[in-house]
């Protein structure tokens, strides 16, 4: 009797009609998004925009999904403004992270701090950017540190979009400028010739950014028109400098974000084959040597050394 009364209250209620409708709803969602698929991948594009294509294709058939079960379930309603304030009051209290994400998302979308495929590094996360959710964006992490930096480590992290209002984000692919500064550090003694081994670093480092100095004078001219770009020099250079140990080379040069241990590794090799074959150029290192003033300093200053290298008492005779 019981199961009786709650079937005719469905029934005036029109919960039967309703039920079935949201069932055509989503039969119609799924044709809709094979449909959409089928229309957008008839488009040119790269084989990484599909995807997006597919991304897109999806958000268009969920959006006309709601809508439709929107229409079937509210129509109801006398007053419809009224409990959508109500509900919207009610989902703001007991929603606040979801709401907080779908609004990160929506930021994501129309301010585009970052993209799918761009390199970033969100608070102490970084790597690249291979899906941006509803509620979540993935990154493909890249190390920051130690072995593994710059390279991808085989991990994924899925980070809340709310964190594009609570993070600093860096984007090393995408912006006013879309390369990076990639510094080296050599050590030569102090009897090396440092002047050559800087010239040889120098060219070294030249070749291994030739192309890359090219691109990214095309990014600064682009950049200038939207951005206050002030001058700087895009060509690399060699800096020395006196240290502990020798003269210390530092090599700064513009590389690809995505390539920078790569290009490290490249320089290290080339630097190692060039100065292996220069005898007057040696690395230096943490070491331990004794000096005796007698023997090894200058003739000036040397203890017991007059000028023609003999000791006091030959110069006393």
């Amino acid at each position: 009797m019981a199961m009786k009364n709650i079937l005719a209250y469905l029934d005036r209620m029109g919960i039967h009609d309703r039920l079935f409708d949201s069932a055509l709803a989503f039969v119609f969602f799924g044709l809709l998004h094979w449909a959409l698929v089928r229309i957008f991948l008839r488009f040119p594009h790269e084989k990484q925009k599909e995807f997006l294509w597919r991304k897109a294709a999806t958000y268009c058939s969920v959006s006309v999904l709601t809508l439709l079960l929107a229409f079937i379930w509210l129509r109801g309603f006398h007053s419809l403004s009224t409990f959508i304030g109500l509900l919207s009051a009610g989902l703001a209290i007991a929603l606040k992270d979801p709401l907080t994400n779908i609004a990160g998302w929506l930021f994501i979308l129309f301010r585009k701090p970052f993209e799918t495929g761009d390199r970033v590094q969100v608070g102490n996360y970084a790597g690249d950017v291979i899906d941006i959710d509803i509620f979540q964006f993935t990154l493909m992490e890249s190390g920051t540190a130690g072995v593994s930096k710059d390279m991808r480590t085989g991990r994924l992290i899925k980070i809340s979009n709310s964190a594009v209002f609570t993070e600093p984000q860096i984007n090393y692919t995408k912006g006013w400028f879309e390369y990076i500064w990639n510094v080296i550090e050599v050590c030569v003694t102090f009897e090396s010739n440092w002047k050559k081994a800087r010239t040889i670093l120098q060219e070294i480092v030249t070749d291994e950014s030739k192309d890359t100095c090219l691109r990214a004078k095309e990014t600064m001219d682009k950049a200038s028109e939207r951005y206050m770009v002030l001058a700087m020099s895009l060509e690399p250079r060699v800096l020395s400098q006196i240290g502990d140990n020798g003269v210390v080379l530092t090599a700064v040069y513009l590389c690809d974000p995505r390539s920078r241990r790569m290009s490290s590794s490249s320089v290290s090799e080339q630097l190692l084959e060039r100065f292996s074959g220069e005898d007057d150029i040696a690395f230096a290192y943490n070491t331990q040597r004794s000096f005796s003033n007698a023997v090894e300093g200058k003739l000036a200053t040397g203890i017991g050394i007059n000028r023609t290298g003999r000791g006091n008492s030959d110069a006393v005779k």
